[in-house]
């Protein structure tokens, strides 16, 4: 089980990473043609879309939860009638989301108080929605097997889809101006998401074939209502989570304004804050995604299957995985934000010490994210929503004290969501401690990573300084120094903690 874990955790975090690497990819040229303003325009609408998302995101864990329980039992008609009843919900669901923005996207745009100019990007995502969920249920369905490597593919489809869709419907419209170039891109993401789309359903139809094959099927829907009782609260947690999201989006530019800011400056703030910086800290967050999916399916088995000894194994590895994850990545976008966001935006870095800031909340959001994931894995759905809903009001509240003066102004809006989600990692520990009787000694699974980030950091600047005054190319320098500290990193935690890395990675193979 522990073996199973760790390779879908691999598979997943390999492609979502190369996923990532090509949405940088997609967000450098889009930033050097529009500049900062025009990509404030393009992530004004990003976070509705992730509000979408978020809305549809309980499918496919339900699926993976439903789908790995009946698997045990090779339920095999149980799941055909998993997948019908799913994909009946998610065509309504997506079918009405993409409605409700062709046809009240300029309500909307009125509603929350944006620039006109946001209208062509909005418009240009209103597929994205019926793609999210048909993506979510085929995902779900392959994830419940524990087979990682369709979701993997489909991400890299569509993150080149909309690379290339993307920029060159951006580059097709910016003559016609900022607005049309950045309604350009959206509209070649949703075709990303669409092509992604047609390969699940194709990898889906190959897997039927086999899967059921001279399987007398008896078509059912009774599992349609137990899929929404499972899938709103999981939903709503998701939801909530994006929110975290929109409500920069919403009160961020408002904010900045009331700071004395322009419509221009208080744009380009913007879209620093989430068309770089979040880009950025996005990449990391990926691996706890990933892990976070991989390990839902497998603990619900051992949760199934009364293994109470194992399934506390299983949670505290998970976490200690986490913090493994999270804390060079944290150390590394701290102390080397500027010439990280000189090699990625060249000529245009601004906002890395914004990237400096913000890094500090990547070992909170992946705490967040996994110990979201193990109660989930356990039918506590509702509590990590209620975690995350006190989060998201103390995030609305710092926002709205700091964000508006000329002191933190955007730093307001960072320190909301690292405050945001130290409270809610730390509300979710306690639950897990209270629901399923599992102490976590937050100490013994941080210490290790973070003294060894800091030793790794030390090493990495002394070698940067040295190899910059050599070398005198910041790319190059920056990377032999990242493949320095990930070499340190792994020596140090081995010293450290020689027994417990030697156990993960004796599992990889």
């Amino acid at each position: 089980m522990q073996n199973q874990i760790i390779k879908s955790t691999v598979i997943l975090s390999i492609s979502s990473i190369f996923a990532k690497f090509l949405g940088i990819f997609f967000r450098w040229p889009l930033v050097m043609l529009i500049g900062d303003e025009g990509i404030g325009y393009y992530q004004m609408t990003y976070p509705l879309y992730m509000f979408f998302v978020g809305i549809a995101s309980g499918m496919p864990i339900a699926v993976s939860k439903l789908v790995s329980e009946r698997s045990i039992h090779d339920d095999r008609e149980g799941i055909y009638n998993i997948i019908k009843s799913a994909f009946k919900i998610m065509i309504i669901l997506g079918l009405s989301c993409s409605l409700l923005l062709l046809i009240f996207s300029k309500r909307i745009i009125e509603i929350l108080k944006w620039d006109n100019k946001v209208y062509l990007s909005l418009i240009g995502m209103a597929i994205s929605p019926i793609c999210v969920c048909v993506l979510g249920v085929f995902r779900g369905l392959f994830q419940g097997f524990e087979d990682m490597v369709p979701t993997g593919i489909s991400q890299i489809i569509e993150q080149i889809s909309r690379v290339l869709f993307g920029i060159s419907l951006a580059f097709l419209f910016f003559p016609m101006g900022i607005e049309y170039s950045a309604g350009g891109a959206s509209f070649g993401g949703a075709i990303g998401g669409l092509i992604a789309s047609a390969f699940m359903i194709l990898t889906y139809f190959k897997f039927r074939k086999n899967y059921f094959h001279k399987v007398r099927i008896k078509k059912s829907n009774k599992y349609f209502l137990k899929i929404l009782k499972m899938c709103v609260p999981l939903s709503l947690g998701a939801t909530v989570s994006t929110i975290m999201v929109l409500i920069d989006s919403i009160l961020v530019p408002r904010m900045l304004l009331n700071a004395g800011f322009g419509y221009r400056e208080s744009t380009i703030l913007y879209g620093q804050l989430t068309g770089k910086v979040s880009v950025l800290i996005n990449v990391p967050l990926t691996l706890s995604i990933a892990l976070g999916v991989s390990i839902i399916p497998a603990l619900s088995k051992l949760h199934a299957l009364k293994h109470k000894s194992k399934f506390k194994e299983k949670v505290v590895l998970s976490l200690k995985i986490s913090s493994i994850i999270s804390f060079p990545c944290f150390i590394a976008l701290y102390f080397l934000s500027s010439p990280i966001m000189n090699v990625i935006f060249p000529n245009n870095s601004e906002g890395f010490e914004i990237l400096k800031y913000a890094s500090i909340s990547i070992p909170f959001i992946i705490y967040c994210q996994i110990t979201t994931s193990i109660l989930q894995s356990t039918n506590n759905y509702i509590i990590p929503v209620i975690n995350l809903l006190i989060g998201c009001f103390l995030k609305i509240l710092i926002t709205l004290m700091l964000t508006g003066t000329l002191k933190f102004n955007i730093y307001g809006a960072v320190l909301a969501t690292i405050f945001s989600y130290v409270l809610t990692s730390y509300l979710n520990l306690k639950s897990i401690n209270r629901k399923l009787n599992i102490r976590i000694n937050i100490l013994e699974i941080i210490i290790s990573p973070l003294l060894s980030s800091l030793v790794m950091i030390i090493i990495v600047l002394l070698s940067f300084d040295f190899i910059y005054k050599i070398i005198g190319n910041i790319l190059i320098s920056l990377g032999i120094c990242s493949f320095i500290g990930i070499i340190i990193y792994g020596i140090m935690m081995i010293i450290f903690k020689r027994k417990e890395i030697s156990e993960i990675f004796l599992s990889i193979k």
